[in-house]
């Protein structure tokens, strides 16, 4: 049998992270997960420890980073990701984007790998274009509480090309947007968990301002399709992954409560600093290139995570320790 060939993911205990690992074992790979369970749980891949395809190290990637043997590919997904993560831990936050995708580029480079690396559309800001397009530079507060993870995101980006430019690394880079799903925290501050978790305890839906920011959600299955395919197509310009398909914070709260058959209100909160009043993902690219386009509804989607978060222990559901944010 020929050997499998070996794939490298940072941040494997996460959201993304842990699907990612899913994929690449089912394809038949051998997945070398790593994540410092910062923002991380095991939980996520414990289900894969048994297989002799999958290892793991605890291991944080802004200090230096060795894999022996042969390495394949390597995709960053290691960062905080959600407001309440990154406002918590700025520093590592800006290090993880910066000094860790340095490492993991070297590596790249030393080992021969093609490496992937998961930016945001976060890097666009407050837009002032809708849809967003890769071509669009952004709309970014550089020293607002935000820009943390923006600034590291666009930093990992212009590092990325640099390594893909100057060293001749195969690189990818994919501007991934609001994303739900199975494995997200009821507690990390983003807008549908926060919904689903207050609908979930019998508490009014929380929405800033007067709900009129949009957002556009997309299932993780099909977002991890996407990045799939990105990592094997021979594009090293930034592609959107997500679903264009927009709704108002309102209509998003007006949704989890039918879905949830709660007769909870929406209540208006004052809005955060520098919270996009627009996402959503301009695919043309992803279309062309790529030949992907989002396949799940979100009524669809949205069953699917809410049975996943009911199936949670009742002292988590109940366990609130969070600020709340519209991402």
């Amino acid at each position: 049998m020929a050997e499998r060939k070996r794939v490298l993911i940072t941040g494997a205990a996460g959201f993304l992270g842990s699907h990612l690992c899913d994929r690449f074992i089912k394809e038949g790979f051998h997945v070398i997960g790593m994540d410092n369970l910062i923002t991380g749980d095991l939980r996520n891949i414990e289900h894969l420890f048994k297989l002799e395809n999958f290892e793991f190290y605890n291991h944080d990637v802004s200090k230096f980073v060795h894999v022996s043997g042969e390495l394949h590919y390597i995709l960053h997904f290691a960062s905080p990701a959600s407001p309440i993560d990154y406002l918590k831990i700025p520093i590592q936050t800006l290090k993880v984007g910066s000094l860790g995708t340095h490492n993991l580029l070297g590596l790249a480079r030393a080992k021969n790998a093609r490496m992937l690396i998961a930016s945001t559309s976060e890097i666009y800001g407050d837009p002032t274009v809708n849809p967003q397009p890769e071509e669009y530079w952004g709309n970014v507060n550089t020293v607002g509480p935000r820009g943390v993870y923006d600034e590291a995101k666009r930093f990992q980006e212009s590092i990325t090309m640099a390594y893909h430019t100057f060293h001749g690394v195969e690189t990818r880079i994919v501007r991934i947007f609001n994303t739900y799903g199975p494995r997200m925290r009821l507690n990390d501050g983003r807008v549908l968990p926060a919904f689903i978790g207050q609908a979930l305890r019998g508490e009014s839906l929380t929405m800033f301002g007067d709900g009129s920011q949009t957002r556009s959600f997309c299932y993780v299955d099909d977002l991890i399709e996407g990045i799939y395919r990105l990592l094997f197509s021979d594009y090293a310009q930034p592609v959107n992954i997500g679903n264009p398909d927009e709704i108002t914070i309102r209509e998003f709260g007006e949704e989890i409560i039918k879905l949830t058959g709660t007769d909870q209100e929406l209540i208006s909160l004052p809005l955060p600093t520098d919270d996009p009043k627009q996402r959503r993902p301009d695919i043309t690219k992803a279309k062309a290139i790529l030949g992907w386009e989002p396949k799940v509804s979100r009524a669809e989607g949205l069953k699917i995570t809410y049975e996943y978060f009911k199936s949670l222990p009742e002292q988590e559901i109940k366990h609130k320790d969070f600020t709340y944010y519209n991402k």
